[in-house]
């Protein structure tokens, strides 16, 4: 197993994750590395409420122009989306062996179907598609140690000086917004970690 782990921390919630979903697995399966993701809920990692209100028209017309670029639906969820729950759930994904699979259909789900995937039903039905055991999905959802878990995650992410998601981390580089994957690429193939 490779030593140099890339560190991927990741809100469901943001836009600029689900750009990032839909290439981010395959780009960093180029590479000798270990995955070390890290899911965030609640506001970690995104504006906070007030400041994500000004944002919203901006960041709206700018995801959009990217999901062109993809060619990729942009129909976002109910603003009361809370994405706490997909992060508590993907916990039960990894586990599984499922983690590519789950964060794609989830952040598909919502960004480009518009669903609200802080809740339950949603959560299961996407699970189900990509063969995920529904009550481990309920278990993850109704354990404790999986909010805790978050908690950590973000405390981690603020020492580290993580102010945004997604945001990738090799050794003493941070690589901030989809957009960076590139970067991320260039410096892994630098350290000479290519398949």
């Amino acid at each position: 197993m490779s030593a140099t782990e890339v560190r991927v921390y990741f809100n469901f919630r943001s836009p600029y994750g689900y750009l990032a979903s839909h290439s981010l697995f395959e780009r960093l399966a180029r590479y000798d590395i270990r995955l070390g993701w890290r899911s965030l809920g609640g506001w970690d990692g995104r504006s906070p409420p007030d400041r994500a209100k000004v944002k919203i028209p901006l960041t709206r017309q700018d995801v959009a122009r990217w999901c062109r670029r993809l060619k990729v639906p942009f129909n976002p969820p109910p603003v009361s989306t809370d994405p706490t729950p997909a992060a508590m759930a993907c916990f039960a994904a990894e586990s599984a062996g499922l983690l590519a699979p789950y964060v794609k259909a989830v952040m598909w789900e919502e960004w480009a179907e518009g669903r609200d995937i802080g809740q339950t039903e949603v959560l299961l039905d996407i699970a189900s598609r990509i063969g995920l055991d529904g009550d481990v999905v309920e278990q993850a959802l109704n354990d404790a140690s999986n909010a805790d878990r978050l908690s950590a995650n973000w405390a981690e992410a603020s020492e580290l000086g993580v102010i945004g998601v997604p945001t990738f981390i090799v050794g003493e580089e941070i690589f901030w917004g989809n957009d960076r994957l590139d970067f991320v690429e260039e410096h892994l193939a630098g350290l000479g970690l290519t398949r």
